[in-house]
């Protein structure tokens, strides 16, 4: 049998391991509030020279360190939730169980306007998820700011508001860096900030590090002082090389489609002049007609009505798809408007049609043209198969504006034409005939 001071030590050395565990407490319902933010030191906008310590955020409760380290990489899960400015650096930030504490790496610099943000997501221990930010302003000697620029990040080739787009605004000419994050909707509104010029920038944060990286599409444009209001900032990917092409096809047989290794720039106008296409191996000069993308040559040259009787048939369908377009107009519009009446009766003064007005808001924007890497080259003289040519365009721009030279060949592939499909269409001489040999009627008369 063990002896008692056996027991005794093993009750012990069970009630420190129990003790060591952060878990959920036994007994009681289980906990799905997330953690709640009961303050922050320092408070906000307040002038604290010769500042030192941390900036902390306290909650009602331990939170979850993450299970990524933060090892000033920007990789934690902690560093992911935090947004120091001015600096571009990782913050060092320290887990305190009930608190989270964060400061500069290069320490606090004096007469400078700080701004910390804490995003949504931090978890407490039984992984309930916040949904709340919250930003500390204080200034190191500089006046309280109160300034704020707002305005909106759209990826450009998809035409979208980006969510949770990174907005840089570098305060003009010391390009101190302030950040914040744009919500679901690619709206953002950054501040305060000290007055001043700035070059606002909205990126696409791929790797979600809060930084710009190399390679990461953005736009950026000048926000004069006193100006509070950027507009969109329709990011996309710059490059200082010109584009090459990357494929040629014959779109028809007075047609080519060019496609490029990037995005062009879809306010370009390219020349008929500027574009040359050879047959080869004498190069004769084919002769342009005209330079377009794939939605403007569709609509230049679409297929016309052959003869009158095509053209009225298109124009009565036109017609009933028009009223088939007002009719469902109609319907849509009594359909938002049953939903909306449906919305003030709904119980607990939700509307059950909130969702609606997020999915019109992250719909495509239409206020610049979409970006594309292909255009269309409409010849005078058409293609032959089994040829060969070569297209040499000049002064084809990217998005960046850098314009080059770009020259491929290619060749147009002969149909093959399928001898069975082929003779299957021919008539077949083995099929059976009009028996011949049957007595024909007599004209008015019995055989």
């Amino acid at each position: 049998m063990p002896r008692l001071e056996e027991i005794g030590a093993a009750a012990v050395l069970g009630l420190l391991v129990a003790c060591a565990r952060m878990g959920e407490p036994p007994g009681g319902p289980p906990d799905a509030n997330p953690p709640q933010l009961v303050s922050t030191f320092p408070d906000s906008l307040r002038v604290i020279p010769n500042f030192k310590g941390d900036v902390e955020f306290r909650f009602n409760e331990i939170v979850s360190e993450g299970s990524a380290p933060n090892f000033g990489l920007g990789t934690g899960d902690l560093e992911k939730l935090i947004i120091l400015s001015p600096t571009t650096q990782v913050p060092s930030i320290s887990w305190k169980k009930t608190r989270i504490a964060v400061r500069p790496r290069e320490g606090w610099q004096p007469n400078r306007v700080y701004r910390i943000e804490l995003l949504p997501g931090l978890v407490d221990l039984r992984n309930n998820r916040s949904t709340i930010a919250r930003t500390v302003t204080f200034t190191t000697g500089a006046p309280i700011p109160v300034r704020f620029i707002q305005g909106r990040v759209v990826d450009w080739s998809t035409s979208r508001p980006e969510v949770r787009a990174l907005v840089e605004a570098a305060l003009l000419p010391d390009t101190l860096r302030y950040r914040t994050l744009a919500d679901s909707t690619g709206k953002f509104k950054l501040g305060p900030l000290p007055e001043g010029s700035y070059l606002v920038a909205g990126i696409l944060d791929q790797n979600r590090n809060n930084k710009r990286d190399g390679r990461e599409s953005f736009d950026t444009v000048t926000a004069a002082a006193g100006r509070d209001s950027v507009g969109e900032l329709w990011a996309f990917k710059h490059d200082t090389v010109a584009a090459r092409i990357q494929t040629i096809a014959a779109n028809d047989s007075i047609s080519v489609a060019v496609q490029f290794n990037q995005q062009l720039n879809p306010f370009q106008l390219i020349s008929a002049d500027s574009v040359r296409v050879r047959r080869l191996p004498d190069s004769t000069d084919l002769g342009v007609e005209a330079v377009l993308s794939k939605e403007r040559y569709d609509s230049v040259f679409a297929p016309k009505p052959k003869n009158a009787a095509d053209s009225a048939a298109a124009d009565s369908a036109r017609i009933k798809v028009r009223a088939d377009s007002v009719r469902a107009d109609s319907v849509a519009r009594a359909d938002s408007v049953r939903r909306a009446r449906q919305a003030e009766f709904a119980p607990g003064g939700r509307r059950r049609n909130e969702i609606q007005p997020r999915a019109q808001e992250n719909a495509p924007l239409k206020t610049k043209p979409p970006l594309s890497d292909r255009l269309l080259i409409r010849l005078k003289v058409a293609l032959v198969p089994g040829t060969k040519y070569l297209v040499q365009m000049l002064g084809v721009q990217n998005v960046s504006g850098v314009k080059g030279k770009a020259v491929l060949g290619f060749e147009v592939p002969v149909v093959k034409v399928d001898s069975a499909k082929a003779d299957s269409t021919k008539p077949d001489s083995a099929a059976a005939r009009p028996d011949t040999g049957r007595l024909k009627r007599p004209p008015g008369g019995r055989p």
